[in-house]
């Protein structure tokens, strides 16, 4: 039984669905907070269950006869994200699973300008340190971010951030597909994976020039004063914390902590990854 938790969000559903391609729906299970939510793939064979990272005793019943966990790391930081992702690791440890797999992160450092790298670093440590096999999967930046930093640019004309620097920005659908091709084929990778990326790393003043090819305007990248961009967002109503969890990605890039890039995503998968380009448009 291979288990995903978070197997209704937005990365562990389509973990879930390439999984369902490659082994029999009766050996794949769902770690969820709402069970409701996942009764279509429990009317397809999966095993649904309820777990939730906040209340540990319901994890041992989600995890129960799991030879596998993959734990997708929540949205939250700082010790509450830590806090949860230690309930599920020793949950699933104490289950009985041979191996947990967690969705890091390939910057995952204690000194990341961006808040929640510690995190996956902390998670990773108390991982290796659980004593089970494991594999923490390295996943480049999520792509889907960067829609959301464009702002009105497309209206604009104008690509308004703080300085940045190059991202190896990755399609949530070829990570959920590489992690599905290393949990059916256990103990692919063990321990740390290689940084699972697209092959280039672009940033903003590339998404600006990408953007523009696409929408068949000028997007001039306009790059923005820190302090002057977090107080347009709190000015919008952003809680200042967020606000400033939000520079620290763009103080984060420029330090070329997202720069990395490697082959073995595209190895993972047999084919090219999905470009930015096919993201945007």
């Amino acid at each position: 039984m291979i288990v995903i938790t978070g197997g209704t969000g937005k990365l562990g559903s389509q973990v879930v669905e390439q999984l369902l391609r490659r082994v029999p729906a009766e050996e794949v299970g769902v770690s969820v907070r709402e069970p409701g939510r996942a009764s279509a793939l429990a009317e397809r064979g999966v095993r649904v269950r309820r777990g939730d990272f906040a209340d540990p005793d319901s994890l041992a019943d989600a995890f129960e006869g799991a030879t596998q966990v993959l734990v997708v790391s929540t949205d939250a930081t700082g010790e509450t994200a830590l806090r949860h992702h230690i309930a599920a690791i020793d949950a699933a440890r104490d289950a009985g699973a041979k191996r947990v797999l967690y969705t890091s992160h390939q910057a995952s450092a204690d000194d990341s300008l961006f808040a929640p790298m510690p995190d996956h670093a902390a998670t990773e440590r108390h991982l290796a340190a659980a004593g089970t096999a494991f594999t923490a999967l390295r996943n480049g930046f999520y792509a889907a971010t960067v829609p959301l930093l464009l702002g009105p640019a497309r209206e604009t004309g104008e690509l308004v951030a703080p300085a940045d620097g190059p991202v190896s920005w990755t399609a949530h659908a070829d990570l959920a597909e590489a992690a599905a091709v290393i949990l059916a084929a256990e103990g692919r990778f063990d321990g740390p994976t290689p940084p699972l990326t697209a092959p280039v790393a672009l940033d903003l003043g590339d998404v600006a020039g990408l953007l523009g090819e696409l929408t068949g305007r000028t997007i001039r990248r306009v790059v923005a004063d820190d302090d002057e961009w977090v107080a347009g967002l709190t000015g919008h109503g952003v809680p200042a914390d967020q606000a400033a969890m939000l520079l620290g990605m763009f103080r984060a890039a420029r330090r070329g902590e997202f720069a990395a890039t490697g082959p073995d995503l595209e190895e993972l998968l047999g084919r090219p990854a999905t470009p930015l380009r096919a993201i945007l448009g």
